[in-house]
């Protein structure tokens, strides 16, 4: 199946932790139908992340928790996803998540989290 470029190439910075930079580039197909949850939820995933590092937690919260909620119908796999994985990972995100509202960058870069590495392709 042939998926948008931006897809891919959101795959690929999410893999470099380049939170920011794969969102935006799904921002730019999922503007073209807003109706796609998938899209929305990789999306918001990443925006979690970006939060996280920055040491916003009630917002990387929000975010993990809608973005679990987006891609749920999804799983276990979907445009060759492992959605099952990144269901687990929010999951396991979400736990590690002090219970502070905020943290200062310093210790949210100190603090261990989560990873995650995506690939595409079927089992």
């Amino acid at each position: 199946m042939s998926y948008p470029e931006q897809y891919l190439q959101f795959i690929d910075l999410f893999n470099k932790k380049e939170y920011y930079e794969c969102h935006d580039l799904l921002e730019e197909i999922w503007m073209e139908d807003k109706s796609n949850k998938f899209l929305q939820g990789l999306l918001q995933m990443a925006v979690g992340l970006y939060h996280f590092s920055g040491g916003n937690i009630k917002g990387a919260r929000w975010m993990f928790e809608n973005s679990r909620k987006y891609l749920t119908p999804y799983a276990p796999r979907h445009w060759d996803l492992d959605v099952s994985a990144v269901l687990a990972f929010l999951n396991e995100c979400i736990a590690a998540l002090p219970e502070e509202n905020a943290i200062p960058y310093t210790e949210a870069k100190a603090m261990p989290f989560p990873d995650l590495h995506l690939t595409l392709g079927t089992r």
